[in-house]
């Protein structure tokens, strides 16, 4: 196999990049100063050694706590339970948010494999018997999978009744159009109305 078939062969094993994509970025890159191949070669080879997962959330940080855990500003009578870091990124970045998180590194999908002890359903608990919260923020993907671990939190979470569960809300997104939209999502839209 050739340099540049590695590399693609390489490229195309990254999520989201197919064959085609594997290949455009390929020679993308042998058209691209060295120097950025250096340093984009540099940043791949360190990342692992320089980013882990935060010993309190599980979010990916360069510190430990991470930033969030460690500004006491936060509110820290709410945990948003997360499936994975880069939604902790995602709410970080709407700015509507000023709790703590939890990442459980995925969500309960019997067909993958991954049941409840692959997750950090433990150290879940753990978190909610040592703190003092009032409110979990279930804010898993809107999917069969998401919805069965949203399920799952809250059978586990049953002997807290000084706890409020809620769920963020889904449906209809802004600017969209009723004829554009999917079963799922109307139905889900008109179970989650709200008073107007």
């Amino acid at each position: 196999m050739t340099a540049l078939e590695t590399l693609v062969q390489t490229l195309s094993r990254l999520p989201g990049i197919g064959v085609k994509s594997a290949s455009r970025l390929a020679y993308h890159l042998i058209k691209t100063e060295k120097s950025y191949n250096q340093t984009l070669a540099q940043a791949i080879a360190t990342i692992q050694d320089k980013v882990f997962p935060c010993s309190e959330c599980g979010s990916f940080t360069e510190t430990d706590p991470c930033p969030v855990c460690g500004d006491p500003s936060r509110d820290r009578s709410q945990i948003c339970v997360v499936e994975q870091p880069q939604d902790v990124v995602t709410l970080q970045a709407s700015g509507a948010y000023n709790g703590l998180y939890h990442v459980l590194g995925g969500a309960i999908s019997p067909l993958d494999g991954i049941g409840p002890e692959h997750l950090s359903f433990s150290k879940l608990l753990k978190r909610i018997e040592k703190g003092s919260f009032s409110e979990l923020i279930i804010a898993t993907n809107p999917t069969e999978e998401g919805d069965t671990t949203a399920l799952y939190i809250r059978h586990i979470l049953k002997d807290h009744p000084e706890l409020s569960i809620t769920r963020l809300a889904s449906g209809l997104p802004i600017g969209g159009d009723l004829e554009y939209a999917d079963r799922i999502t109307l139905a889900r839209s008109m179970r989650g109305r709200v008073r107007f």
